[in-house]
């Protein structure tokens, strides 16, 4: 079976949802491919900042959420070693909120039509094929035999993206640490207020944050090279192993967990250099989300970072079309995707360095050099400039007739 579309996109994850919704809104219909056979929860709840949020409010949908999650007002960082506590206060207007993944997942696949998203569709191979005048369209080809020929391929699909090693991007490294993550469930509530809390001791972070008054969001950073998949021994290897000097606040909600949430996976990055001068769009074919920048999870700014993709995206591709009168035209394709490489680049490295030096210093260890570090360099100096990478607006959508978005 041979097929035609305007745009495709690889992943049904934030990045792919939220770059349809985005297109859709500029009067642009995408078929998403996702190789699961629904939408995928992993990764149980997400953090969503200041620019998440804004993302959310042009692709219109932070409604959906603001009206079930509340804000978080403050958070505390407690030393393991030592017992000091500092408290880091939200200005107010610019909270983040925790929200679980499928909710957000669901909220942006509701604004799609139903024919939007084929599930079931692996990737066998990626081409490119040149029209002439200097256009070109991208050519999928399924495992089932499927071939779609499209203007715009779009590559959302994670960490291991076959769109991102076709434009030759090279792997993501190791980042010599782990995680565990998890929901906690209290049935008959546990009385929280609405504050992170976060246990840092040497080689190790952990933390909790309420989504609402019955589950948590819970995490563990390590330096654990190669631990068990199974969630029972995993709870039980945090337990017994990981947490002996945290206090016994976040030990009850580890034992609370909900064994089907809980995952293990080491933390990756992409070079910082390989997002700067990498080969991030080729013609018509560009990556975004996870398959552009992955990074490690200290900043929580990896969903967010996605959906500012999907924005800018969106706003390079809609102009092009505005202009055109509605219509995609392949030619003018790779300078929008040009133009919105342009603009994510060093803003993606700057956030993968941010993340990485965040973690690297919260649980260097005990040497002296690196407690000055953290507490007389990075909290004083660099902690306030990576908070202001938060604080940041992609933009709006340029405005279609309403005729177009349907």
């Amino acid at each position: 079976m041979e097929m035609t579309e305007d745009v495709v996109i690889v992943g049904a994850g934030i990045a792919g949802l939220a770059t349809a919704v985005a297109l859709k809104r500029v009067g642009v219909r995408a078929l998403v491919l996702e190789r699961s056979q629904g939408l995928r929860s992993t990764g149980a709840a997400i953090s969503l900042f200041p620019n998440a949020w804004l993302a959310l409010d042009a692709l219109g949908v932070s409604h959906k959420l603001t009206r079930i999650y509340d804000p978080l007002f403050k958070a505390y960082v407690t030393n393991a070693s030592t017992g000091d506590v500092q408290q880091v206060l939200f200005p107010a207007g610019h909270e983040p909120r925790a929200v679980h993944r499928k909710a957000l997942l669901e909220a942006l696949a509701e604004e799609l039509p139903a024919d939007s998203i084929r599930f079931s569709s692996k990737l066998a191979a990626i081409e490119s094929q040149e029209k002439g005048g200097g256009a070109s369209i991208a050519v999928v080809h399924l495992e089932d035999g499927t071939i779609i020929k499209s203007k715009v391929l779009i590559g959302c699909d994670g960490l291991h993206s076959i769109v991102a090693h076709w434009l030759g991007l090279a792997e993501p490294v190791h980042s010599g640490r782990s995680a565990v993550r998890g929901l906690a469930i209290f049935p008959q509530g546990y009385g929280f207020k609405q504050e992170a809390q976060q246990f840092v001791d040497e080689g190790k972070r952990a933390g909790f944050v309420p989504l609402n008054d019955r589950e948590f969001y819970w995490f563990l950073t390590c330096k654990e090279e190669n631990m068990t998949r199974d969630p029972e021994q995993i709870q039980r290897q945090v337990l017994e192993k990981h947490t002996e000097s945290f206090p016994s606040v976040y030990l009850d909600v580890v034992r609370h967990a909900d064994l089907s949430t809980i995952t293990w996976a080491p933390l990756m990055f992409r070079h910082p250099c390989g997002i700067i001068f990498g080969n991030l769009n080729k013609g018509n074919i560009t990556v975004a989300g996870d398959a552009m920048h992955p990074m490690t999870p200290d900043l929580g700014q990896g969903g967010g970072l996605a959906l500012e993709d999907a924005v800018v995206l969106g706003r390079h591709i809609g102009n092009s079309v505005i202009k055109n009168g509605g219509l995609v035209v392949p030619g003018d394709m790779a300078k929008a995707i040009n133009d919105y490489v342009k603009e994510r680049r060093w803003r993606a490295a700057g956030l993968v360095i941010g993340s990485y030096l965040s973690g690297w210093v919260q649980q260097g260890g005990s040497k002296w050099w690196v407690k000055f570090l953290r507490d007389r360099v990075f909290y004083k100096y660099v902690f306030g400039w990576v908070g202001r990478l938060v604080h940041y607006d992609c933009g709006e959508l340029p405005a279609v007739s309403s005729g177009k978005e349907d």
